[in-house]
């Protein structure tokens, strides 16, 4: 999915984590036929159950392919994606959404200096069920001054593509979002592109992908870095 308005000249969410996985050292593989691959939910979701299933089968042999059997981890930037694919696909791929994938590889590769910003992050419920919350506060709090979780928010109400349909779920669920705010907070940063579209209509600040806020917190390490 691509930018929107408020992203100005910063580049797409898959640019900026390649960008940022190969900042920490990383090779990044893409699997073949990467344009036509799905995890399957968006099928599944609207009663499309075989449709689902064969895209999830689909995905599952190229990933297979592309990590040879496991033997590297795979990155989905999306969190309600990945729990898609951890609830799908074979046992034998080591599957990491943003998070997760940050704190087990990232400390020992890049270095991270907090920037002075107040931020707002959100836990999507992808996340929340994965049980992230706490996690997705440690990363951020690895990269800023002052992290703002704002109280009465949970679902955001996009309920996977419904926000561009029914605007009026994402309206109400979002209610109490930009009251909660501090006036100073300058952006939010969460793991769902889809999420972030609607954080970022009714909070009044730009919500990206939590990779944007950690390529921008981090440096390499170099001899002498920390002399």
């Amino acid at each position: 999915m691509g930018k929107s308005v408020d992203y100005g000249k910063e580049m797409t969410v898959v640019e900026k984590t390649r960008q940022l996985l190969e900042k920490a050292g990383f090779n990044v593989v893409f699997p073949e036929g990467l344009k036509n691959l799905c995890c399957g939910m968006a099928f599944d979701s609207k009663g499309f159950k075989e449709q689902g299933l064969r895209k999830a089968r689909e995905l599952d042999q190229a990933l297979l392919k592309a990590s040879q059997n496991g033997k590297y981890p795979v990155y989905c930037d999306m969190s309600p994606c990945l729990l898609r694919m951890k609830e799908t696909l074979s046992s034998e791929l080591d599957l990491y959404e943003p998070v997760e994938f940050i704190l087990k590889y990232f400390p020992d590769r890049l270095h991270f200096k907090k920037l002075n910003k107040k931020i707002a992050i959100h836990t999507t419920c992808s996340s929340t069920k994965m049980g992230l919350e706490s996690k997705l506060l440690q990363v951020a709090q690895m990269c800023a001054e002052e992290v703002i979780v704002p109280d009465e928010v949970g679902c955001c109400g996009w309920a996977g593509d419904r926000g561009f349909t029914h605007p009026e779920l994402n309206a109400s669920a979002l209610k109490p979002l930009r009251r909660q705010l501090p006036d100073d907070v300058e952006c939010g940063y969460s793991t769902s592109r889809t999420c972030e579209i609607g954080l970022s209509l009714h909070s009044g600040i730009s919500y990206k992908s939590i990779v944007y806020l950690v390529d921008e917190a981090t440096q390499i390490y170099k001899k002498g870095f920390l002399d």
